[in-house]
């Protein structure tokens, strides 16, 4: 039975009835010796206990796309077929120009959200380049398929889920296809491809989205098996024009790292309250020694850079939860750099999906201005004015003034 499956929610459900419904109605009724009496009454509240304890997992589970499996959650899961040393570009000496295209089967993708707005399809990637094994998830806007569009190129952003996250969680928690469709559709949004490929690639820790030699490359997963995938299976723009990545929490890390680190792969990058040192995330493969946590600090990136990288970043954060790295990055850019950090308040939503998910439709649209995919009025980009009066999903969209950080501890 799928962990996230409709039928063991059900299930949970009903037993948590069943659960609370047994002890009203054999409490008085046990009979027997007082010892097997004790036990029975013990045995009907551990089992309350946990079906309670079990239901709220699922629920919190579903709606925030934690754990996509069950291997997932009990740490069995495991994607890497090989992690070879693939040096400093990440390649391993592999021509990508010269790999035949693979054709991929895709099929529609189940889950919560994954029907909707014109449904969700995944495939089953063996990464050439990177030996990783893993699902990828794409949604095509509503133009892929309209004649007048049959020889278009689309332009494509990765999105990348916290951890733990399913690879669903752009999709489900997020809807991010829904938000979007309707904008695309009225033109205030570029028809951008949808790319979620798997990040949790290993058994209880976070990859980092780095390439760590003998244990996985997942950076080269990310910037390079799964693009070459897209390229050869869909009408996608050639990187770096025309591919972007975002991310919120590990993900924002991870997206802001890979557009820093391969300008020559991607064109923007959005982080939503992310980090630029990896020893942000505890479990990160990048935080296990003073080498990889500087060779995957974007600032230690972008600061070290000999040539500044043409990429545009847009950094969303509260105060201590992702502002600063995004004040940091912005004070070590230099053109054609650009940076744009966005304060968010305290009450906006926090570190979860509820202050995440009203950003979707801004970022989307600064994207499409940054990767000059729209000629929009004046005024559609992200503003910083007052917050005073805003709503808390304006506040989440980054409207409120960055000035506040400074009142704020």
């Amino acid at each position: 039975m799928s962990l996230t499956g409709t039928p063991f929610l059900y299930t949970t459900v009903v037993l948590s009835v069943v659960a609370l419904i047994l002890p009203l109605a054999l409490w008085s009724r046990t009979g027997g010796p007082k010892v097997l009496r004790v036990a029975a009454r013990v045995l009907m509240l551990l089992f309350a206990q946990g079906t309670a304890v079990t239901l709220v997992f699922v629920l919190v589970n579903n709606q925030n796309n934690l754990y996509d499996n069950w291997a997932d959650l009990l740490g069995t899961g495991n994607h890497v077929q090989q992690a070879a040393n693939l040096g400093r570009d990440g390649t391993g000496g592999i021509a990508l120009k010269t790999l035949p295209k693979v054709k991929q089967q895709f099929k529609a993708a189940d889950g919560p959200g994954m029907r909707t707005a014109g449904g969700v399809r995944v495939t089953q990637l063996k990464g050439r380049v990177s030996g990783v094994n893993a699902e990828v998830y794409v949604w095509l806007p509503p133009q892929y398929g309209e004649p007048a569009y049959r020889h278009k190129k689309f332009p494509v952003v990765e999105v990348l889920p916290g951890y733990p996250g399913s690879a669903k969680a752009w999709f489900g928690a997020l809807r991010a296809h829904e938000q979007l469709l309707p904008l695309m559709r009225s033109g205030q949004v570029a028809p951008f491809i949808l790319v979620a490929p798997r990040t949790n690639l290993l058994a209880g820790v976070d990859t980092g989205c780095a390439n760590t030699p003998g244990e996985v490359n997942a950076d080269s997963w990310l910037s390079l098996d799964v693009p070459k995938m897209v390229m050869d299976n869909f009408r996608a723009d050639p990187a770096p024009a025309g591919w972007a990545v975002a991310g919120y929490s590990a993900g924002a890390h991870c997206a802001v790292k890979l557009a820093v680190a391969h300008p020559d792969r991607y064109r923007a990058a959005v982080g939503m309250s992310g980090y630029n040192d990896p020893i942000g995330e505890r479990n990160s493969l990048a935080a296990q020694s003073p080498r990889a946590r500087a060779e995957n600090n974007p600032y230690l990136i972008l600061k070290k850079a000999a040539v500044p990288p043409r990429i545009a970043l847009y950094i969303s954060g509260e105060s201590g939860d992702g502002y600063q790295a995004g004040v940091a990055l912005e004070s070590a850019a230099k053109a054609p750099t650009s940076v744009h950090v966005v304060f968010l308040p305290r009450s906006a939503g926090g570190h979860t999906m509820a202050l995440w998910r009203p950003q979707v439709t801004t970022v989307f649209r600064w994207l499409t201005l940054q990767m000059g995919q729209s000629h929009a009025r004046p005024g559609t980009t992200p503003r910083s004015p007052s917050s005073d009066g805003s709503t808390p999903a304006e506040l989440a969209s980054g409207t409120a003034s960055r000035a506040g950080a400074g009142r704020r501890p």
